[in-house]
């Protein structure tokens, strides 16, 4: 047997020390820590919060957001404000038109249509857990919600009333328990809470609304997933079908 045979039935030879320029291994790719996370966040908060609170509606005008005003407005430089638009334009809230600036969107009539209609599917199925996992407490916090309004007092707290029945939606989707559909429900109701803002004072809507309200209660209370489910779903179409006939100034 020749030496180089012997040494090949010795030992393993050794390994070459790992070269990172050569080595194929698959590695993390971590990003620097990007110390201006708070500001981004904190500003695309805001900004969210103030374009859902703006009527944007009421006026066909266009609506432009100004980077350095608003930079100057919270406090921070210009940076996270523009990643704060970034996000916003990717979640449908905010358009970028070159060399003219960012402006607030309108959704169409066919776009807040659909909205809804996709709205009418989760809060429906919403609905339907609620009536097999939710706990009596938690079903009677619904009509708490709506005491203020008994005998008729709707009309008189109206603005009032707007955002109870923007809570009283939202509090379906999350008592439904379930994270997917929570999750897939906030982001859709967010530009949902706009219109139901402007339209709940329309076509004594706000009235046609309580009742349905409490009938949906009822349903939850007597845990009639079936009547629950059509109820909401119903509820949800029946601002569809307002807008269809009414919502002219969306176009």
């Amino acid at each position: 047997m020749s030496q180089n045979d012997t040494k090949s039935q010795g030992a393993s030879p050794r390994r070459k020390a790992s070269d990172p320029a050569n080595d194929d291994t698959p590695r993390l790719v971590i990003q620097p820590i990007d110390t201006s996370f708070s500001f981004k966040n904190k500003a695309y908060a805001a900004l969210k919060n103030v374009i859902i609170s703006m009527d944007i509606y009421r006026s066909r005008s266009d609506i432009r957001l100004d980077e350095r005003q608003l930079a100057q407005d919270f406090g921070v430089s210009r940076t996270p404000v523009r990643e704060a638009m970034a996000q916003l334009e990717r979640e449908g809230f905010v358009r970028s038109v070159p060399r003219r600036g960012v402006y607030v969107v309108r959704k169409t009539k066919e776009e807040v249509i659909q909205l809804i209609t996709a709205w009418a599917a989760l809060e429906s199925m919403a609905a339907r857990l609620i009536t097999q996992t939710s706990t009596n407490e938690d079903i009677a916090s619904l009509r708490r919600m709506f005491a203020t309004f008994e005998g008729g007092e709707v009309r008189a707290h109206l603005d009032e009333y707007s955002d109870v029945n923007i809570e009283f939606h939202q509090a379906i989707i999350r008592m439904s328990g379930n994270q997917v559909l929570i999750h897939l429900a906030e982001n859709l109701f967010t530009h949902m809470r706009m219109i139901r803002r402007k339209t709940i004072g329309e076509k004594n809507r706000a009235d046609k609304s309580i009742r349905d309200h409490m009938n949906i209660i009822e349903s939850l209370e007597a845990r009639d997933t079936a009547r629950a489910e059509v109820l909401v779903r119903d509820h949800a179409l029946g601002l569809a079908d307002h807008v269809a006939r009414y919502a002219d100034y969306l176009d």
